[in-house]
């Protein structure tokens, strides 16, 4: 099976930067799948974070290789779905992710289309990017115009953070990353060149377990049990029962019995009641809440959806870095 062509640059949490952001391009962070796209006049493949293949996942993306003729670029970015509003929503996208019957990958893109968020050239016609600095990069994308109903090259601000910061918040969207200007690309590395900045608390959970549900949710789960990596051992970190759709309690009830486990995966005690489930810590699910507690566990945390791809040992506590520029 071929490989995937590189393993994206990740952000870091952060906050602003709190000197000297004139080094910084500010831009919307996106809620969706991140995707490495190899464009050819012959075809288009695309990679998810993971290295996993998802070029059958979104047809409409082929279009791509006729925009740039003659021509090849890799491409990264991210592939989101807009909700009524026009807004990105992960949760919208649940409905495109990880679908392998063409049936149903082109029923779902008539339902559900999707826009591919270019923010980064890696390759142009045979010729790595990576190492020029992320501002000459992003001028080489634009030149490219890649501009249509199903692709997009967004906009960046040099300097002023909060101005992005404050437009992101109004429209509703996730939050902000800051990009050091002169940064080159580092395929698979997480660090301070790339900060993102999140107008709510958010991030992956590894699921460790359920509960069952009562009332309207009897018979199905009730909630999930989450956790974190911390070294090889996965920590408690509460649970999460709301946000969750139908098509959603269907996925579970297939998945979690094939992933059942005599024992908790946690390093922790569980306080959970005896209705309590453990599985094989192998799914991975996107939770927004309202702040951890004292004791380590969310509180008031909802469900956005899952990532069917990621590593769940690479999911951590993610904590937020203030970074002062020097120079």
């Amino acid at each position: 099976m071929p490989s995937a062509p590189t393993v994206p640059m990740l952000a870091q949490l952060g906050e602003l930067p709190v000197t000297q952001r004139e080094l910084y391009a500010f831009e919307f962070k996106w809620e969706g799948v991140r995707c490495i796209a190899d464009v050819r006049t012959s075809g288009v493949r695309l990679w998810s974070r993971s290295q996993r293949e998802m070029t059958h996942e979104y047809p409409e993306l082929q279009g791509l290789g006729k925009a740039l003729p003659g021509r090849r670029a890799l491409l990264d970015g991210e592939i989101v779905a807009l909700d009524a509003q026009g807004r990105p929503d992960f949760g919208t996208l649940q409905n495109r992710i990880g679908l392998t019957n063409p049936r149903d990958v082109a029923r779902r893109a008539q339902e559900v289309p999707i826009i591919y968020m270019v923010f980064d050239l890696l390759e142009l016609d045979g010729t790595d990017v990576k190492w020029r600095p992320y501002v000459e990069r992003r001028r080489m994308l634009e030149s490219l115009g890649l501009e249509a109903e199903h692709w997009h090259t967004p906009k960046y601000v040099v300097g002023d953070g909060e101005l992005v910061v404050e437009a992101s918040r109004s429209l509703h969207l996730e939050g902000v990353v800051a990009k050091r200007l002169n940064s080159p690309y580092q395929s698979g590395r997480r660090g301070p060149d790339w900060l993102k900045i999140k107008n709510k608390n958010a991030q992956e959970f590894v699921v460790g377990g359920w509960t069952e549900g009562e009332g309207g949710r009897s018979g199905t789960v009730g909630s999930l049990l989450l956790g974190y990596y911390e070294g090889d051992r996965l920590r408690y970190a509460g649970g999460v029962g709301s946000g969750f759709s139908l098509r959603t309690l269907a996925e579970l009830n297939d998945v979690l019995p094939g992933l059942e486990l005599g024992t908790s995966p946690f390093r922790d005690p569980v306080p959970v009641r005896k209705s309590a489930h453990f599985v094989k810590p192998e799914l991975v699910a996107e939770v927004e809440f309202q702040e951890w507690t004292k004791d380590g566990i969310l509180r008031h945390a909802t469900l956005k959806g899952f990532r069917w791809d990621k590593d769940p040992t690479s999911v951590v506590r993610e904590v937020p870095t203030e970074v002062n520029v020097d120079g």
